[in-house]
């Protein structure tokens, strides 16, 4: 007997930030603000950032550009953008460590470095 596909009628929703647990909500938070610059000497303690104490922020100041934080800084949910899950899931994989650096464009992780 072969079974019987169904068109899926409700796909499950895409995770947002109040998903999140509140450390992971508030490195977003962090990289909104920042907007531009990087993360650096983030620890990871069972796959979830550690921001006390603080990594160290450097800010990227952009000429003649926008330095403002992005506007989604004032929003209390929104849907993730897949940069925000791919750095979860090397917070996942890492599961204890420290990310020696994460580059943050327009307020996303665009880059992580990672010792081998």
């Amino acid at each position: 007997m072969l079974a019987t596909t169904h068109p899926v009628s409700s796909q499950r929703p895409a995770p947002s930030v109040q998903s999140l647990t509140s450390a992971r909500r508030e490195l977003i938070a962090l990289f909104q603000r920042l907007n531009f610059g990087r993360v650096e000497g983030l620890v990871v303690r069972d796959s979830e950032p550690v921001l006390d104490p603080p990594p160290r922020v450097t800010k990227e100041f952009k000429f003649g550009g926008d330095n403002a934080p992005r506007p989604e800084a004032g929003l209390q949910d929104f849907v993730l953008k897949n940069q925000h899950r791919d750095l979860f899931q090397v917070f996942d994989d890492l599961g204890n460590g420290v990310v020696p650096v994460i580059t943050v464009q327009n307020g996303l992780p665009f880059r992580a470095e990672l010792p081998l």
